[in-house]
């Protein structure tokens, strides 16, 4: 179990659009297994209502574990069948939506700290939970007593517009039944502007008794020792710093891990041999421009060949773009 393997806990945190299943396939692949995947939010309600997008988004390969999937939704009862539905448990509504794809995973996580107005706002999700503890924790309980076999973590901020706010929040979650909190050290009103506040999230970890990790402003593996002897927390998430940096999970190595530009180019051809597999030819070297960008960031004298990486449709182009490297 994920929660209880040896500290601190090393996790690749959700992002909508990034973290699927060939990017988080490419992390395992480079980085080894010493680190937690966290799945990029799906929709509770399109689950429930067998939505064929979002049930494959659920799917991952058995290299990928330990692997977390993130819900997101507002109505208790949904959210319960929803993870249900991902784990098997006993539900007649697996059968028909296996198809291979979908396999018991290693935890659900429910998101409570997304600020995107689709989601904070009509979907009375994400970071608006944060606003209604009571149904925040109504959630907690449902997933809990439907004795999922897995354990329930939440994913949520320091709080909506002051980040005291999770001092309470995070009591509650506990006492809901929530087996881990991770917490990013913004306000919802912050977004991701300013400068995670990890002193917050000390103090959240003196006051439960569940695993914290922190998340926010988590670069390199020097943060990754910085954010622990701060907060005292039981491991750290990272997020916007493993995009094109799959190999910040490497704990195998006491110093930073370098990668010189051809083993770059290996990694890059790897992600998007995985990515057109997982989605096709059609759309797949479209979809992964963004996390070409993100791989050729920082490199001396790359501005023009990143140009040319945006305009890449086919694998052989950019195999024969990256041979400039």
């Amino acid at each position: 179990m994920w929660i209880t393997q040896n500290k601190p806990i090393i996790a690749l945190a959700p992002m909508a659009d990034m973290t699927d299943s060939p990017f988080c396939r490419v992390c395992r692949e480079v980085s080894g297994g010493d680190f937690v995947i966290f799945r990029e939010m799906v929709s509770a309600e399109a689950i429930v209502r067998g939505n064929e997008k979002t049930l494959k988004m659920c799917g991952f390969d058995e290299i990928e574990r330990p692997i977390v999937l993130q819900i997101f939704g507002g109505d208790p009862k949904i959210m319960r069948e929803a993870a249900e539905i991902i784990v098997c448990a006993n539900t007649p509504l697996c059968s028909p939506l296996r198809r291979g794809e979908i396999l018991r995973p290693d935890g659900i996580d429910v998101n409570m700290g997304c600020p995107v107005p689709k989601i904070a706002g009509k979907s009375k999700a994400g970071a608006a939970l944060m606003k209604d503890h009571e149904r925040a924790v109504a959630i907690i309980k449902e997933l809990k007593a439907a004795n999922l076999g897995v354990p329930v973590s939440v994913k949520t901020r320091l709080g909506w517009s002051k980040d005291d706010e999770i001092l309470e929040f995070a009591q509650k979650l506990e006492q809901a039944g929530a087996d881990a909190i991770t917490i990013h050290g913004r306000t919802k009103k912050q977004g991701y502007s300013g400068v995670a506040n990890w002193d917050r999230i000390k103090e959240v970890k003196k006051l439960v008794s569940i695993p914290v990790i922190a998340n926010g402003d988590i670069h390199s593996r020097e943060d990754i020792a910085r954010c622990l002897e701060i907060t005292g927390a039981d491991g750290v998430m990272i997020g916007r710093a493993a995009l094109g940096n799959p190999w910040i999970f490497d704990m195998r190595n006491t110093k930073e891990c370098e990668i010189a530009k051809i083993d770059v180019v290996k990694i890059v051809l790897r992600h998007a041999e995985l990515h057109l597999e997982h989605y096709g030819e059609e759309f797949g070297l479209k979809t992964f421009r963004k996390h070409l960008l993100c791989y050729f960031r920082g490199f001396d004298g790359v501005k023009e060949l990143r140009q040319r990486l945006v305009r890449v449709e086919k694998y052989e182009e950019l195999g024969k773009e990256l041979e400039s490297l």
